[in-house]
């Protein structure tokens, strides 16, 4: 997959979170305790311009060539490392299913996630979500 489609993916599932704001914020709230409020306008929206922000980081992992001594270069590839294993606690599930999973996804990486047994049904509805948008 090239960094464009990832980043066009990454975009969808950011509209889709802001078209499942309501259930994610319901499902954060009845898995975490936290009031709804704090899930919907404090939570959501943060993990919505996270997963933007990612988007854009299609362009700017590239490599770069460095002069070295004598008639040499090095030359730095970044490419991606393969199966991330991400594993996010019970107390903020959906903000740090963002800073984890975004990055990870952004730079190419595939992801074995594991939620806290205690709150998983906002990271099931939001892996749910970023097939929806596109990722296999």
């Amino acid at each position: 997959m090239t960094p464009y489609e990832r980043s066009k993916i990454l975009l969808r599932f950011a509209y889709l979170i802001d078209k499942h704001s309501d259930e994610l914020a319901t499902l954060e709230s009845l898995d975490s305790g936290k009031t709804y409020q704090q899930s919907r306008y404090a939570e959501i929206p943060t993990m919505e311009r996270l997963f933007r922000y990612y988007a854009g980081w299609e362009d700017k992992i590239h490599g770069l060539t460095v002069p070295a001594d004598g008639p040499h270069s090095v030359q730095i590839l970044h490419e991606p490392i393969g199966v991330a294993g991400q594993i996010i606690p019970w107390n903020f599930p959906l903000l740090m299913f963002s800073w984890k999973v975004g990055p990870a996804l952004a730079c190419g990486n595939t992801i074995v996630l594991k939620s806290a047994e205690q709150t998983p049904l906002s990271a099931l509805l939001a892996g749910k979500l970023l097939y929806e948008a596109g990722l296999p």
